[in-house]
């Protein structure tokens, strides 16, 4: 298993960074996960590092050296990262809950699977192209999907920052995931923020990523977004691979890549079997934490009412709060 990675995050604007993202992998199998702490909420950065926390922990358990069931997998962990949320505002008696939004990607044997709650985004690329984005969970989105709003909509719509999904939450989180999907080498995967992507169209972030390796990429669609927003950007966050499955260096000429390039390399081939390397940093997780999960339907139409009132009610409160 063989990848290059690049992630990096920025604070923008505001006073906090409430973006979270890192990667863990072993000999057979990579998770990325990023998430990013809700604003209006308070202590959305402790969401987001609990969240990755308990959902690097598992990977680590049960990945040995590949996860068995990859979807059950992403629902359970991050349904276990909403209640182990939930455990630290009772635990540390905060007023609200810190809410987070969230977005994984699992990849073995050359197969990807990915999951999210709200509107961190993966897109998956080939050849220039988006083979596929995941759907954010906003009002916004919802009406679009039922044609009572245009795509073109997305960036002005008034609806567009209200959310129904997160971890944290009073109620339990639907999580979202994808069916396997066939990696091939050269095939790009990029996890973001929405101070990334709702600065950026989706052509942008494609031609960028393109046109240079994910080391250059990064920095430069970070600096884009925040050019693009001024003084009023919030967090940006990037976490993005190039995937080979092969040998990388040698289809590509090792003379061709720039010493921070060949640093941002990985091959797991040689890893012994029971070797976990990762970004983020370790957290026990309770025992509770990995039980099977309910069965959740999708959201109907008085479920997203009520959770975007719901989760619009917390950031009055914590607004008040914070004043």
């Amino acid at each position: 298993m063989q990848f290059s990675v690049y992630q990096e995050s920025h604070i923008g604007g505001r006073k906090v960074n409430q973006d979270r993202m890192g990667y863990s992998f072993t000999r057979d199998a990579l998770l990325l996960v990023l998430a990013d702490g809700m604003g209006g909420h308070l202590r959305g950065e402790i969401a987001a590092t609990v969240a990755l926390q308990t959902v690097s922990a598992l990977f680590q358990q049960q990945a040995t050296p590949y996860v068995k069931k990859p979807q059950r997998f992403l629902e359970q962990a991050f349904l276990a990262a909403h209640h182990d949320i939930h455990r630290y505002r009772h635990e540390h008696h905060l007023p609200e809950t810190p809410r987070t939004t969230i977005v994984a990607c699992l990849i073995q044997h050359n197969t990807a699977t990915w999951a999210h709650c709200g509107d961190s985004r993966l897109y998956w690329m080939r050849d220039g192209r988006i083979l596929a984005r995941t759907r954010d969970h906003s009002h916004v989105e919802s009406l679009i999907a039922k044609g009572l709003a245009q795509p073109s909509e997305r960036a002005t719509h008034p609806d567009r920052n209200k959310l129904y999904n997160c971890l944290g939450a009073d109620s339990l989180p639907k999580v979202e995931v994808s069916s396997g999907a066939g990696m091939l080498p050269g095939d790009l995967m990029l996890l973001c923020s929405d101070g990334l992507w709702s600065m950026l169209p989706d052509d942008e972030l494609v031609r960028r990523l393109r046109s240079q390796t994910v080391v250059r990429a990064v920095p430069d669609l970070l600096q884009a977004a925040l050019g693009a927003a001024g003084s009023a950007s919030d967090n940006v966050t990037a976490l993005a691979i190039m995937w080979q499955g092969s040998s990388m260096i040698d289809s590509m000429g090792a003379s061709t890549l720039a010493a921070a390039e060949l640093s941002t390399v990985i091959s797991t081939e040689s890893l012994p079997q029971d070797l976990h390397s990762t970004t983020i940093n370790s957290a026990p997780v309770p025992e509770q934490a990995a039980a099977p999960s309910t069965e959740t339907d999708a959201f109907d139409d008085d479920e997203i009412e009520k959770a975007i009132a719901e989760i619009r009610g917390a950031i009055e409160k914590s607004s008040h709060i914070l004043k």
